[in-house]
């Protein structure tokens, strides 16, 4: 049997002690898949193959692999052979980096300037959709994307006259004809009416996060941030700047007191308050919006889920529509309305913002890809957007319901929050939950829930809550779902 080129190369340099060949052997493939040569699933060679090319017994090859996979950096599948581990088939703890690998991460690590991969991280299994229940927030169901309607949309995008247009490098431009669905279809559902040169689409809201912070953002500048708040903002920002802060916050959301007042810029999410989904009645926003003027606060908006509503009060106006000042920056996405992968977001501000964000997103990547932008633009200016949000937000909120009436049964030692058009409910366990080992229980018996430590700067503070979202579940999967994560909770 043959093994391929790669294969041989990187068994080249192997020294052949004979006391030591399948620790050898062992040690290549850990320091080849720690360092992201081999990549997770892919197959490796059979154990007869390996060892026929690099002329040493069977029985070394077979021992070195079954000590990998002990370590959780191999799996054996029934009848297909062993393949590189998925971080779904890892362990909890890492295993100890060994040989090459350990001196290259030790060579490079003197040299980073920051080191974003030691912050905590939203994680969630990357196979998600192969878990029976998957209670997760802002991941894709797809049956709910419109497929028949976007390919409608593509197709329109990419004849020879479409793909003329888009196809060229726009330097620091953006589609026009998306900007003139932003502005003429999409945002003024939330009462926003933006002007020419307000607009910049950017990949998803988190590249929009990540420029507005590094625009605005300096050493000493002082920042506020919810807590409990979003965890990627916390990062961003405190990689930027050594003054950070907590936002006071209560029941209805940031709360516009002397800590508030004392900060340059403050990110927030008043149309929902991540992750507890409070919703920051109209009072409320005005009087944020009337102490950011008084005491010279930018206010970063997150709108990051405010277009699936379709119950009562849902309408309340953003802050960036109630602004007189050119105080609010608004940043919004299509992520959680069509699909994460569609990466297209944007941000509303006044043009002097604009205008640098511009020449900043040229520097980092240009402009996000055209041939994206048009066919979201055909999408909505064909009538498949509006359609697609009522059809959906009907769908969801059919599970909201669903979930609300069966939590109190279900989950009797919890109490639940879900304001008005959100699509999660944030749940407050017994005061001696431990939520990320119920989330690790719960993945045992197919149930994916998010711990909910992960949102406060002190994780302890968030020890007993986690979140439940419902975009990923089909209704008839909820209440078992529910009843095996009751039962955990009960034992």
């Amino acid at each position: 049997m043959q093994i391929d080129t790669a294969w041989r190369l990187l068994f080249g340099g192997m020294e052949r002690d004979p006391q030591g060949l399948s620790a050898r052997v062992r040690g290549i493939i850990a320091d080849a898949i720690e360092a992201g040569l081999l990549a997770p699933d892919m197959r490796v060679p059979s154990s007869r193959s390996l060892a026929e090319a690099l002329g040493i017994s069977r029985n070394t090859v077979n021992a070195a692999y079954q000590h990998l996979i002990d370590d959780g950096l191999l799996v054996a599948r029934e009848r297909s052979g062993c393949f590189v581990a998925s971080s779904d088939d890892r362990p909890a703890s890492e295993p100890m980096r060994t040989g090459a690998a350990a001196d290259k991460a030790g060579g490079w690590a003197a040299r980073f300037a920051i080191r974003p991969s030691r912050l905590p991280q939203i994680t969630k299994p990357r196979n998600w959709m192969d878990y029976p229940y998957p209670f997760l927030f802002g991941q894709f169901d797809p049956s709910l994307f419109p497929t028949n309607p976007w390919r409608e949309s593509v197709k329109a995008a990419s004849s020879v006259q479409e793909i003329t247009r888009w196809a060229r490098d726009m330097i620091d431009d953006d589609d026009p004809d998306l900007l003139d669905q932003l502005r003429h279809k999409v945002l003024p559902r939330r009462g926003i009416f933006a002007g020419p040169g307000e607009i910049i689409v950017t990949i998803g809201s988190q590249h929009a996060l990540s420029m507005l912070v590094q625009l605005l953002v300096g050493r000493e500048t002082p920042v506020g941030i919810e807590n409990p708040g979003y965890p990627d903002v916390r990062h961003m920002v405190g990689m930027a700047t050594a003054d950070i802060r907590p936002l006071t916050c209560d029941g209805f959301g940031i709360v516009a007191d002397a800590v508030f007042a004392s900060r340059r810029v403050a990110f927030v999410t008043v149309g929902h308050q991540c992750p507890t989904t409070a919703v920051m009645p109209m009072g409320r926003r005005r009087a944020l919006l009337d102490a950011a003027a008084r005491h010279d606060v930018v206010l970063i908006e997150d709108d990051y889920e405010s277009d699936l509503s379709v119950e009562g009060d849902a309408d309340l106006p953003c802050l960036k529509s109630l602004d007189r000042a050119d105080r609010v920056i608004y940043t919004g996405s299509f992520s959680k309305i069509l699909a994460p992968g569609l990466r297209i977001g944007y941000v509303v501000a006044p043009k002097p913002v604009i205008d640098e964000l511009r020449v900043l997103r040229r520097l980092m990547l240009r402009h996000p890809p055209t041939n994206n932008q048009r066919s979201l633009a055909t999408f909505i200016q064909l009538g498949h957007y509006r359609q697609h949000l009522r059809r959906t937000a009907a769908v969801l909120e059919e599970r909201a319901e669903l979930i609300a009436g069966l939590l109190p049964k279900l989950l009797p030692g919890c109490r639940s929050r879900r304001d008005f058009g959100a699509k999660s409910f944030w749940i407050e366990g017994p005061p001696d939950l431990d939520s990320r080992d119920l989330v690790r229980r719960a993945r045992d018996q197919g149930v994916l829930i998010e711990a909910g430590d992960i949102f406060f700067l002190d994780p302890a503070e968030g020890r007993r809550y986690f979140r439940l979202g419902f975009t990923s579940i089909a209704a008839h999967r909820i209440e078992p779902g529910l009843r095996r994560l009751g039962a955990l909770l009960a034992a």
